[in-house]
């Protein structure tokens, strides 16, 4: 073979070994930095690119991964040369916090971000991991050191967004966009916790209390209020009750006086040629009233008015009267 030839062939080969290297494809939500000789050159998005072998490489980055190990959860760090642009989300483990009112607190914290401009987080930063894990510790060392123990047990929203804000901010220089911050386990001191549960109880134990309290109170009311219900409803029967025996003993009264009045007025239609009505009514009643003085077991002295004699003689008269007819 000439070596005009092999030189020729020589170079073919290598040309497609080079093509067949430098083909290299990028995933969907994936970037990679193309250096030339050792400088930035071009951005390579999701797709099939070729990249010239020796002349250009991907630049590495580092990134945090999460591996388990022995049934346990273990994050390292390890070098990738294609940058995710996805929401990624960092569990950092549980570091030791001060509170204002000098209470030592555990915090486990989760962070979820998302790389926005590749260029600066290659650039801008070492590490993109530690300076993110460590710009969070020191960030969640500051606010809680501003907030008592009580205020971070019950203040979680509310420090979520303190640290998304100052986070977000800080991390703007990486071309990182801080989304959510979340705090996952808030661990006080054993002693703590004790004095914690203790005042739990004593605040279920006088809440039960009260609640009782209230029960009975509310009882009693119920119970009066009934008793107020029932003596109304019996005075308005009793009222009632009165009511209608008095109208009864109206009528009663009423309808006796209607028929005295039927008698008398038939009495005197009999009696009005011979003598006086009234004197004849006067006599009845006269005689009634003697018989009602007369009964009984006792001897009774009556006195009998002059008058009496009158008005005997008139119902003679009557019964006289009453014969011949």
């Amino acid at each position: 073979m000439p070596f005009t030839t092999f030189v020729l062939v020589a170079v073919v080969i290598f040309f497609i070994i080079m093509a067949l290297v430098g083909f290299t494809q990028v995933q969907q939500a994936q970037v990679m930095i193309i250096e030339r000789l050792g400088s930035y050159n071009r951005i390579l998005n999701s797709g099939l690119h070729f990249i010239w072998p020796i002349i250009e490489k991907p630049r590495e980055i580092e990134w945090k991964f999460t591996r388990e190990m022995y049934g346990k959860n273990v994050s390292y760090i390890g070098m990738v040369n294609r940058i995710d642009l996805r929401e990624t989300v960092y569990d950092f483990p549980s570091q030791d916090v001060i509170t204002r009112d000098n209470v030592n607190i555990k915090i486990n914290a989760l962070i979820y971000f998302q790389i926005t401009d590749p260029l600066r987080a290659t650039y801008e930063v070492a590490s993109l991991p530690t300076a993110i894990e460590k710009l969070t510790q020191t960030t969640l060392r500051n606010v809680i050191g501003e907030l008592t123990l009580d205020q971070t047990l019950t203040s979680r929203e509310t420090i979520n967004s303190k640290l998304r804000a100052i986070l977000d901010e800080a991390s703007n220089k990486w071309g990182v966009k801080v989304n959510r911050v979340e705090l996952q386990d808030i661990t006080p001191p054993p002693s703590i916790r004790e004095a914690m549960e203790k005042e739990k109880k004593a605040e279920q134990e006088r809440r039960a209390i009260i609640l009782e309290s209230e029960g009975e109170k509310r009882s009693k009311i119920l119970r009066a209020e009934g008793e107020r219900e029932a003596q109304i409803n019996k005075a308005e029967g009793e009222k009632r009750a009165r009511i209608l025996e008095a109208e009864g003993f109206a009528e009663a009264k009423i309808r006796v006086a209607e028929a005295e009045k039927q008698a008398v007025k038939i009495v005197a239609e009999a009696v009005s040629q011979y003598s006086n009505p009234a004197n004849y009514v006067i006599s009845i009643k006269y005689i009634e009233a003697l018989q009602k003085m007369v009964d009984g077991k006792d001897n009774k002295l009556v006195y009998m008015p002059y008058e009496a004699t009158g008005i005997l003689g008139a119902v003679g008269a009557v019964k006289e009267l009453v014969a011949k007819k």
